[in-house]
């Protein structure tokens, strides 16, 4: 009987959702791939056929085309004044958000989707605009060529070798309720391009010598109609199963997240693998103990393909550790993944051919496919991230270190005067190395201080004494096993300290997020909630890590969750500006 009753709070879901469906504009993308194909023209066109049939349809922007054919089909339709912004002397024209809200049309027409706004406009993008007028019930009519895909953004620059900067995510594009393909032959918009219908006749030679050739724009073509039917799969599986039927996908995809310049090509090429199979994209960020001694360029690189994963709709995750390749491995068995997406590492070139990290990861995860993207750089970052963490040989861990051994071969004389064997000596030696790693949390110190104590050793207490010379034939063998002993017992003593202090911060932050989760809980008016978030800030401040994205996050979502039934439609906007923009900014540092 239980399994037959109806989940309630699904039905509430399913309710809210149909009046938020019902309340929000309708999207529609004119979508081509390249300049000149008739996107502009064929939203135009279809604005007329909505007068015709007493829709009322306004232009919000239309970008200044010097296209007589596209200007013309333009005339009988009501365009809102663009707004005028300054913007270092010069004078911008940018759509006017407020005018298109307070004119309240049925259907909005705003061209260059993926446009960029001028400095100092409300939204950052064209497309957050659009949002914002979707929500406000007003649909919308706009444009936008393949080469503006975040996820494809690779693969048009490797064919174009032109970086497109104004670039949209994916979600952007998914979210639409129709695109229509604005489909035309190259050679047919080679031939516009001559008779002038596209860009001036200098403009236009220029253009056929570089981007516009039939190789480039046949490849071009092909990408936007296969782009176009992934999103008929992806609207089909998502219509699927919001009516409740079965839906299933066993494609998890696992994609690592870096700091290295080749990240965001992997972190795309795993998103448009996610699509094409349908599955989920989790994005993975290893935080090591040598993270915050990353350069300042390093930790923004970070934060940028952090950016770029949520864009293109990763589930991102974070493990702290230094072992890179089995944290992953792990992970990915622990968690289902189907497939591992990663960059190329550049082998080894010493004699004894060390283990490249995709070879670690192909032996940690021997069950898990596991997709290489070539990653030229790995090698210059890999030299740059060693310089940068620094072998904190600094004056005072040389002298901590100096100390340690002369406190350690103090102690070792006072034992030699007790009779005491060798390997107390020895063991004196390696817990002072254990001591230096400690206190230093230095390698290249323990590595020098090891070497040191069995030199010491052998000069101050074996025969013959003061004299690195030895009578015993198997003192050598006591000398290179001392040597390592001492360098293991040192970096398990490294791992501890580390481990010991992510744990505590780990620890604290897990603290505050059950305290503020309990508060938000109890929390009924908007100050109450107000001051949790300024408490949320206050404490997040003196521990900051990456690693608080995913709770912090979950503390959004839940809040919420429990502001649903608490609040009216009308005091939910004051309490989320509260919650989200005093909570999420801390997710971009």
């Amino acid at each position: 009987m239980d399994k037959e009753r109806p989940d309630p709070d699904k039905i509430l879901r399913d309710i809210e959702r149909e009046e938020e469906k019902k309340s929000r504009g309708r999207l529609k993308i004119f979508f081509g791939y390249a300049a000149g194909v008739g996107k502009t023209y064929a939203m135009l066109k279809a604005a007329h056929s909505l007068m015709e049939n007493n829709i009322d349809v306004v232009i919000g922007y239309l970008e200044p085309h010097a296209r007589p054919e596209t200007m013309k089909m333009a005339q009988g339709l009501e365009t809102i004044p663009a707004k005028q912004v300054d913007y270092n002397g010069i004078k911008l024209k940018e759509m006017d958000i407020d005018a298109v809200l307070k004119r309240r049309p049925q259907v909005v027409l705003l061209d260059e989707y993926a446009h960029t706004n001028a400095e100092g406009s409300r939204h950052q993008k064209r497309y957050q605009d659009v949002e914002e007028i979707l929500k406000a019930g007003i649909s919308v009519y706009t444009t936008v060529n393949v080469q503006h895909i975040e996820s494809l953004f690779d693969i048009v620059a490797s064919i174009t070798g032109i970086f497109m900067k104004e670039r949209i995510p994916d979600s952007a594009f998914d979210m639409a309720d129709e695109v229509q393909l604005v489909d035309l032959e190259p050679e047919d918009l080679l031939q516009r391009l001559k008779e002038g219908k596209v860009y001036r006749e200098e403009q236009a030679s220029r253009a056929m010598e570089h981007f516009f050739t039939i190789e480039k724009l046949t490849a071009l073509r092909e990408i936007a109609l296969r782009r176009t039917a992934d999103r008929v799969n992806l609207v089909t599986e998502r219509t699927k199963k919001e009516a409740g039927g079965e839906y299933y996908t066993e494609e998890k995809i696992l994609v690592g997240i870096s700091a290295s310049p080749s990240n965001p090509k992997i972190i795309r090429t795993a998103a448009r693998m996610a699509k094409a199979f349908g599955g989920l994209l989790v994005g993975l960020y290893v935080e090591t103990p040598n993270a915050e001694k990353r350069s300042q360029e390093d930790k923004k690189r970070l934060k940028e393909n952090i950016h770029l994963a949520e864009q293109l709709g990763a589930k991102l995750e974070t493990v702290c550790g230094d072992d890179i390749p089995f944290l992953i491995a792990e992970y990915a068995r622990n968690s289902g993944i189907s497939k591992i997406v990663t960059g190329r590492s550049v082998p080894s070139r010493s004699f004894f051919h060390k283990p490249t990290f995709t070879d670690k990861l192909a032996a940690y995860a021997p069950d898990i496919d596991i997709y290489i993207i070539p990653d030229s750089k790995m090698k210059k970052e890999k030299q740059k991230l060693r310089k940068n963490m620094d072998h904190t040989m600094t004056i005072k861990n040389m002298l901590s270190a100096f100390v340690c051994l002369l406190l350690s071969t103090v102690i070792g004389f006072i034992f030699y005067e007790m009779k005491f064997g060798d390997t107390n000596i020895i063991t004196v030696y390696i817990l002072g190395v254990m001591i230096t790693a400690i206190i230093t949390s230095s390698r290249t110190i323990s590595f020098l201080q090891s070497a040191a104590s069995v030199v010491i050793f052998n000069y101050f207490f074996t025969d013959p004494r003061f004299s690195l010379d030895t009578y015993d034939p198997g003192y050598p063998v006591t000398f290179v096993i001392s040597f390592i002993a001492a360098l293991i017992t040192s970096n398990i003593a490294l791992k501890m300290k580390t481990q010991a202090g992510e744990l505590a911060k780990l620890a604290y932050r897990t603290k505050i997020i059950l305290d503020t989760n309990q508060l938000l809980q109890n929390g009924k008016t908007i100050e109450e909630i107000g001051n949790t978030s300024e408490k949320l800030r206050a404490n997040l401040l003196r521990s900051i890590s990456h690693d608080l994205r995913t709770p912090l996050t979950s503390i959004c979502g839940n809040a919420d969750m429990l502001l649903q039934g608490k609040l009216n439609e009308a005091r939910k906007e004051k309490v989320y500006s509260y919650i989200y923009d005093d909570s999420f900014w801390l997710l971009n540092l």
